[in-house]
C-alpha cells in the first residue's frame, strides 16, 4: 500500500482501520511528549508494531503467552517489561502509538478514544486534532488551539456539535459525499500538506498502555 501525498496523504487510515480508529495530531510536540500528556509515563513507553498492539488488545487473559505471535514467551525480561508497562497479563482498555511527521506528533488507536479527551492539553504548542470514528461508523472531530478545546462536531451533522462551528473554526465543510472521516482527514491532507505513509504506523512506533482511560 504506497500513496503519493497529494493521492492519498492522510485519508488511507480510514480503510485500514476498518472497524475503529483514532488519529491524532499534535503540533510541536515530541511522540514521547504526546504520550506523557495522555497520562503515560516514560519508563511505561515500550516499542510496538501495529500488529504487537493488536495481539494484545484482542487476546484471551486466561491464554497462554505463546498465542501472541510476535513475542517470545521465554524472554523473560521483555515479558516482564510488558507486564511493567500494563500490556499484560490482562488486555489494556486501549493502546496509544505515536510517531512524528513534518513538525507534528501523531498518535494512532485501534479502538480506543483516550486522546480525544486532551485536545486542550494537545494544543499547548499550536493546533491540535483528533479523528475518532466507532464501531457503529459514527464519526466525531475534536479541534485545539493553544491550550483551549475550539469544537467537537460529526462531520455533516452541524446540530451534533459543541463549540464554536467547523465552517467558522477551520473553514471546514462536508458536501455530504462520502463518509465524514474520510472527508476531515482530506481536508487535512490539504490544510497541513501532511503525507503519513503507511508502511511507517505498521512499523514500531513508541506505545503506552492505557488501562483506565479518561471517558469523555
Amino acid at each position: 500500500m504506497s500513496q503519493g501525498p497529494a493521492e492519498n496523504g492522510l485519508r488511507w487510515i480510514a480503510d485500514a482501520y476498518d472497524v475503529s480508529f483514532t488519529f491524532t495530531l499534535s503540533e510541536g510536540l515530541s511522540p514521547e511528549e504526546l504520550l506523557r500528556v495522555v497520562g503515560a509515563e516514560e519508563r511505561h513507553v515500550v516499542p510496538l508494531t501495529r500488529r504487537a498492539a493488536y495481539e494484545l488488545l484482542v487476546r484471551d487473559e486466561d491464554g497462554h503467552l505463546s498465542d501472541l505471535d510476535f513475542l517470545d514467551w521465554e524472554d523473560e525480561a521483555e515479558v516482564a517489561r510488558l507486564t511493567s508497562a500494563g500490556f499484560l497479563p490482562a488486555p489494556p482498555e486501549t493502546i496509544v502509538r505515536a510517531g512524528s511527521v513534518a513538525g507534528w506528533a501523531y498518535a494512532l488507536e485501534e479502538f480506543g478514544c483516550h486522546t480525544g479527551t486532551y485536545i486542550a492539553a494537545l494544543s499547548e504548542r499550536g493546533r491540535a486534532f483528533v479523528v475518532h470514528r466507532n464501531a457503529k461508523g459514527f464519526s466525531r472531530v475534536d479541534y485545539g488551539l493553544r491550550g483551549k478545546a475550539v469544537t467537537s462536531f460529526e462531520p455533516g451533522l452541524p446540530d451534533l456539535m459543541d463549540g464554536v462551528p467547523a465552517e467558522a473554526a477551520l473553514g471546514f465543510v462536508h458536501d455530504g459525499a462520502g463518509a465524514g472521516d474520510v472527508a476531515f482527514l482530506r481536508f487535512l491532507e490539504d490544510e497541513l500538506g501532511i503525507y503519513l505513509p503507511y508502511e511507517e504506523t505498521q512499523a514500531e512506533l513508541s506505545a503506552a498502555a492505557i488501562t483506565d482511560p479518561a471517558r469523555g
